[in-house]
């Protein structure tokens, strides 16, 4: 964080001599002492110190020197801008930059967060900003990120404190402001003392994870497929764990990716490097086909893979759409859809509040891991490196975290 030296300051000064009447005869005139007029805060506060008034308001100098010689008055500028770092996507493709702006201010109902690390999404960062060619509205440039509760707007105090521990849903930058009330889901949340701020940024995406897997209504008997093994695909998997069913099935092109779904409980892993996808579910469902499948591929690959998930169903199944920004639109088959059901993201009856409470609570339980999805740490002066690996050795990355603050 920098500073910068801008707000007016207005300075009444009474010249009588040399002792101070706010501070007392020991402040001569140029050790004069200062009182803020806005706030009634008291003197003892060095002239040479001026730089350092919290508040930027107008001050107060009175001296007196028996009797009146002079009267002055005097307006300068003086008083302390704080700056920060945040990520931007100017116009380029792959244009990450970092840019140096002024600390938001907070409104009453919102809240200022000191960002200890923010994950990278790929889905939304990589294939819906990284890859355009347009300039990004720098307040969408992120994801979630945790930290340390900076500041309460009057509105916010009843819900938060300064030093509360939180995630939010924000852009990457060393201070964000969010508001404590919205009407799409939280924007900042509290977080217990045994999630540690890197576990927390996974919080948005866990949560829609256990969502998603609560949505179909999945039995004991179900076969269960997953297409996509991401950060989103495993979250799923997760979710679904949570679940009685008969068998899941995990579906990638990332061999790595098919070995840590088995780890993550799926019971069976196709490599579509190796193997026919549909003709491997059907083989392990006697030719019936899946009862849910999960379509979690996101970008251009996802136009294959939505094709063959319809194959997958069967007669009365249902497949799921999660993933998005295929940049084409997706091919649906009426004679394959038939007798189907297809679901477009998620939806329920309870509320995104209850949700993410649960999902905390299944990441304090041990239910849901999300520390062993991170595969690389940045400090956030190399956010341009870790979008590029994003976009670029896809086989080697999994969560993405940058880090501001150790």
């Amino acid at each position: 964080m920098r500073s910068a030296y801008s707000t007016l300051m207005v300075l009444q000064i009474a010249i009588f001599g040399s002792a101070c009447r706010v501070c007392g005869p020991e402040w001569d005139w140029e050790r004069a002492s200062t009182r803020c007029a806005s706030t009634g805060t008291g003197g003892g506060m060095d002239k040479r110190r001026l730089r350092e008034c919290p508040f930027g308001a107008s001050m107060n100098f009175a001296l007196e020197r028996g009797e009146a010689l002079r009267s002055v008055s005097v307006s300068f500028r003086e008083s302390e801008e704080q700056r920060m770092i945040r990520v931007t996507k100017p116009e380029g493709f792959g244009n990450i930059v970092l840019e140096e702006v002024p600390i938001p201010p907070v409104g009453p109902n919102e809240v200022r967060v000191r960002s200890k690390v923010s994950l990278i999404s790929r889905g939304s960062e990589i294939l819906r900003r990284y890859m355009h060619e347009e300039a990004i509205d720098p307040r969408i440039m992120g994801y979630s990120l945790a930290g340390v509760v900076d500041e309460v707007g009057s509105e916010a105090a009843q819900q938060f404190q300064p030093g509360d521990r939180v995630m939010a849903v924000a852009p990457h930058a060393q201070y964000v402001v969010q508001p404590v009330d919205s009407n799409i889901g939280p924007r900042v949340w509290p977080i217990p003392d045994d999630i540690s701020f890197e576990e927390a940024t996974f919080l948005p995406l866990a949560k829609s994870g256990v969502t998603w897997a609560q949505s179909p209504g999945i039995r004991s008997s179900h076969t269960i497929v997953i297409m996509g093994q991401g950060l989103v695909g495993n979250l799923v998997l997760q979710g679904v764990r949570q679940h009685l069913c008969e068998q899941i099935i995990v579906v990638d092109a990332i061999a790595k990716r098919c070995q840590m779904g088995l780890i993550f409980g799926a019971d069976h892993a196709v490599d579509v490097t190796e193997t026919d996808p549909v003709e491997r579910v059907m083989e392990l469902t006697d030719g019936r086909g899946a009862d849910i499948v999960f379509e979690c591929v996101g970008g251009e690959p996802g136009l294959k893979s939505f094709a063959q998930a319809q194959e997958m169903v069967c007669d009365g199944g249902t497949l799921h759409l999660i993933g998005l920004y295929h940049g084409k639109p997706l091919p649906l088959d009426a004679g394959k859809i038939q007798r189907r059901r297809l679901i477009g993201g998620y939806y329920g009856e309870d509320p995104p509040e209850y949700m993410l409470a649960r999902t905390v609570e299944l990441m304090r339980e041990g239910r849901i891991r999300v520390e062993p999805l991170v595969s690389h740490r940045f400090p956030y002066e190399e956010a341009k490196e870790a979008f590029d690996l994003l976009y670029g050795r896809l086989a080697e990355a999994m969560g993405v975290l940058l880090v501001w603050e150790e």
